[in-house]
């Protein structure tokens, strides 16, 4: 009922910048949260930024200052800007929003995309 689809991945060199888009569609009435997390090989997902539906933004502490996180309420649309980047942030990146759905049962629930890789050379 509810689909995340993220794009804007790639092999950049260190340094480089990189913008990531997750466009929701789908049986949505609101969405509350929207984030973006990373997965490397043989590591943990982890939380890259947060934003909320009025804009308060949250980030992990390596990429504050390289990274923004920024949304589109109008397209349903979260981005991530990533300037200066460096080989630790190859990974897949994925995207999160927490949609209250508007058909039955109108419950609240997180969707997940399908991921973006990621890969900064050295």
């Amino acid at each position: 009922q509810v689909q995340l689809v993220e794009s804007g991945g790639g092999l950049v060199q260190a340094g480089g910048s990189l913008r990531l888009s997750c466009a929701a569609s789908g049986s949505i009435f609101s969405i509350n949260a929207m984030g973006w997390y990373r997965q490397a090989p043989g590591k943990q997902r982890e939380l890259v930024a947060t934003i909320t539906s009025g804009g308060s933004t949250n980030y992990e502490d390596s990429v504050k200052g390289r990274f923004t996180i920024s949304r589109d309420n109008a397209k349903n649309t979260v981005y991530l800007q990533m300037n200066s980047l460096k080989p630790e942030d190859t990974a897949v990146y994925y995207c999160k929003a927490n949609v209250r759905i508007r058909v039955f049962p109108f419950n609240e629930n997180d969707y997940w995309g399908q991921g973006t890789q990621v890969t900064v050379s050295s």
